[in-house]
């Protein structure tokens, strides 16, 4: 698997199957899910099929969301990185988005931030993005705290999938 970024704790290297069992920990979480549309994973099967999305964007978008492993016991933490979005989103169409998602036994301890910071290096400097943008729920402080510490500058709230949200772009 390739790897794409090492930080002092992470990994951030290709998606693959052998990472399905963490990311079912992840997703079938209800408090993972509380600001994604409450609509946690009910089973592997939907996981497969997400890796293999993410797999697929590989090849024909040339990125996509990078598995987030712990250096020291080589664990799957979650996952960030960047996506091509082509679905509408705030007015915008096939705009790179930049995101993250842990398990929640790796909340509150740097891991996003950390991980987001190495991500946003990357796409400006080894991608050469000029642009990127993100979106929070608008009550997911953490979250939102997280894209204002990595670069992104807050430009508007609107609503996605009846929920309220705030858009974020490069400053």
């Amino acid at each position: 698997m390739q790897i794409f970024i090492e930080t002092p704790r992470l990994i951030l290297r290709e998606m693959s199957q052998v990472d399905a069992e963490g990311m079912f920990i992840m997703d079938s979480d209800p408090e993972v899910h509380k600001y994604l549309g409450n609509r946690p994973v009910k089973d592997m099967d939907t996981i497969k099929t997400v890796i293999n999305f993410v797999r697929q964007q590989y090849i024909s978008n040339g990125i996509g969301r990078w598995s987030v492993i712990d250096k020291e016991s080589g664990q799957f933490m979650g996952w960030a990185g960047f996506k091509l979005n082509t679905e509408p989103c705030n007015g915008y169409i096939n705009y790179i988005d930049i995101g993250y998602r842990l398990q929640r036994q790796h909340w509150g301890k740097g891991i996003a931030t950390e991980c987001s910071q190495a991500c946003m290096q990357y796409g400006l400097s080894e991608l050469k993005y000029n642009q990127i943008f993100a979106a929070a729920h608008i009550d997911n402080v953490a979250s939102n705290r997280i894209l204002k510490k990595i670069g992104l500058a807050y430009k508007n709230q609107f609503t996605h999938d009846n929920e309220l949200c705030n858009w974020y772009a490069l400053k």
